[in-house]
């Protein structure tokens, strides 16, 4: 399994690092650690503190004993974190800041949980009000990244080290590192395939939905389950659009320069590829009877159990599901079903990328980057979730032993000045592809009712996608 351009596991990063000032935030000048003993001398003789500044990730030593050394043991300071986590808010997570306030008994760590998380935080953000440390919201454009939060550290320093940098990059600054990654995939429940005769798993969009027929014909599993309901699943398909479709790592930069990106290919690849397979299950009425009524947390259960076949889901969701029932062996997962050239590709992407207040206090501020040190570096959590770690050179989780001859990418950086050039066309022209509007919602209506064809669907976001181009003066090369 080989993984290029910004995704390269299992090679270590040793380096030595000098801090770097970030832009975007007022915390431009090389830290003083608190357990320095140096001091200033005022003009009457007597000596004060060092003036405390935000310190990049990479400069951070952490204390791994109660007793070890580690940079800002002394350091005083009460932080909150949301997550969207809320079925382990009160377990897994109270664990992870337990573990770590035993290390730094001067800095006290509180979780909250969220439901309807992307909406809570876009509101959140803009009132100041969400704490310490977050999960940088999707609808969150790089441009804006600095507005609210917190500098890493440049690019070019943390890419040789912690993976996905390039997701929440702008201007050559890491203001987001993402708790760990996701390859792209699909959920399965490997006994049910089994009980319809699935013998080989499908590599292209129609083998896929033959075999999502013979799990209706031959057994009393749902084929396919959308989550319709929570909204937030159905952008799982949103990620298959660019590398699991064309095998290319730098499609989505390419996309803005595009004429008609969402056109059919004869080939059966590219993001109408991705689509179809959605549009075409919705109506052949292979997935639940009313979508409306789908429950995210009962699926994870009702998977693992042999109620539902299959999911469209990153690979995060793997180790809930299997968690979530007497039978974790079941629940496997499959590359996407697209082949192009007859070879299989998936996108290795960074999950919800961590994020700090940059209007939070300047202790706070440095409490929040040790604390997410030492979550991404020290903590059980790829353990515990079954994701790719944050680091380089951590090792690929289990849940990734079926991809054996297929190829992980990761999107490349945007060409120098085009940052923010694809969220700008996406916004511009309302697709909103893999934004909180998930377009999703309106091909799987679509389909249900009958209302429209997919091609007329492709057809519109083509037009509306031209229209953005030309508004915003985006030259069309490819």
């Amino acid at each position: 399994m080989k993984l290029k351009k910004a995704v390269s596991f299992g090679l270590a990063a040793v380096m030595m690092v000098q801090l770097t000032g970030c832009g975007g935030n007022n915390n431009t000048t090389p830290t003083t650690s608190s357990n320095s003993n140096s001091a200033n001398t005022n003009n009457n003789g007597s000596t004060s503190a060092p003036a405390l500044t935000v310190p990049t990730i990479d400069s951070i030593k952490i204390r791994t004993e109660p007793n070890g050394e580690g940079d800002y043991t002394d350091l005083t300071a009460s932080i909150k974190v949301l997550t969207n986590r809320t079925d382990i808010v009160d377990t897994k997570c109270k664990e992870y800041a337990e573990a770590f306030m035993s290390l730094y008994p001067n800095i006290s760590v509180e979780y909250e949980g969220i439901t309807d998380y992307e909406q809570s935080l876009q509101l959140r953000l803009t009132t100041g009000d969400w704490g310490d440390v977050c999960f940088i919201p999707t609808s969150v454009s790089k441009m804006d990244l600095s507005k609210y939060f917190t500098c890493f550290g440049d690019f070019s320093t943390l890419d040789p080290i912690y993976n996905f940098c390039t997701e929440k990059t702008f201007d050559g600054k890491v203001y987001g590192i993402a708790n760990g990654g996701t390859a792209g995939g699909v959920l399965y429940n490997s006994k049910v395939w089994e009980a319809a005769g699935i013998t080989e798993l499908p590599k292209t969009p129609d083998e896929f939905l033959a075999d999502l027929q013979l799990i209706k014909d031959n057994t009393d599993a749902i084929p396919l389950y959308t989550n319709f309901a929570a909204g937030w699943p159905m952008g799982a398909w949103d990620a298959y659009t660019d590398i699991v479709c064309t095998g290319d790592a730098d499609f989505k930069n390419k996309m803005p320069h595009m004429a008609n990106p969402f056109a059919k290919r004869e080939d059966m690849t590219g993001p109408y590829a991705v689509y179809y397979t959605m549009y075409e299950s919705v109506a052949r009425k292979l997935v639940e009877e009313d979508p409306a009524s789908t429950d995210w947390e009962s699926s994870k259960g009702m998977i693992n159990k042999g109620e539902i076949a299959t999911m469209v889901l990153g690979s995060w969701a793997v180790q809930q599901c299997k968690d979530a029932g007497e039978t974790p062996d079941d629940v496997k997962y499959m590359p996407f079903p697209i082949s192009i050239d007859g070879k299989q590709y998936a996108s290795a992407g960074g999950n919800y990328g961590f994020g700090i207040n940059c209007k939070a206090t300047t202790e706070n501020q440095i409490a929040a980057m040790v604390y997410v040190k030492w979550l991404i570096e020290e903590s059980t959590i790829y353990e515990d979730e079954g994701s790719i770690p944050a680091r380089k050179d951590g090792a690929l989780p289990d849940v990734l032993s079926g991809f054996a001859g297929v190829e992980l990418l990761s999107n490349a950086p945007a060409p120098e000045g085009e940052d923010d050039l694809f969220d700008n066309v996406n916004i511009e022209s309302e697709v909103g592809i893999n934004n909180d509007d998930y377009p999703d919602c309106e091909i799987l209506e679509a389909a249900l009712f009958g209302s429209r064809t997919l091609d007329d669907i492709m057809d519109e976001w083509n037009q509306k996608w031209t229209s953005a181009q030309q508004s915003l003066g985006v030259e069309v090369t490819q």
